[in-house]
């Protein structure tokens, strides 16, 4: 999966946020709600670019274009984490686990929501 700029990225939670198929109007009433003020051009620009990394669809919907998300949101966060821990820690969890916990990233009550949830899936598993 291609990375994506800051920009198309935020396109993105937008198109996400909004079920993940919306109208170009809509995109920039949500971008506009979050003080995003962005041109046609650098909108449509970025749509294309996304299109082209095979993030988005786009449709006609009569004179109108339509967006849609080939990637959902969960599934571009585990991608990205992926690549964050490959990248920054060689794979190794353990080794963002305990940054998150000596910079207090973690709390302790992060922690026992996060044991508390393992443990759950590891009986969902047996």
């Amino acid at each position: 999966m291609q990375q994506v700029s800051d920009y198309e990225l935020e396109l993105l939670k937008v198109i996400w946020n909004c079920g993940g198929t919306v109208l170009y109007a809509e995109i920039v009433e949500a971008l506009s709600a979050k003080g995003k003020n962005w041109t046609k051009n650098t909108i449509i620009t970025l749509l294309s670019r996304l299109a082209d990394k095979g993030y988005l669809r786009t449709s006609k919907i009569g004179r109108r274009n339509q967006y849609t998300a080939l990637v959902s949101e969960s599934d571009y966060q585990f991608t990205q984490t992926e690549h964050f821990i490959d990248k920054i820690y060689e794979g190794n969890v353990k080794g963002l686990v305990a940054a998150l916990i000596q910079t207090d990233l973690l709390s302790e009550d992060d922690y026992e929501e996060v044991k508390a949830y393992w443990k759950k899936a590891g009986e969902q598993h047996e």
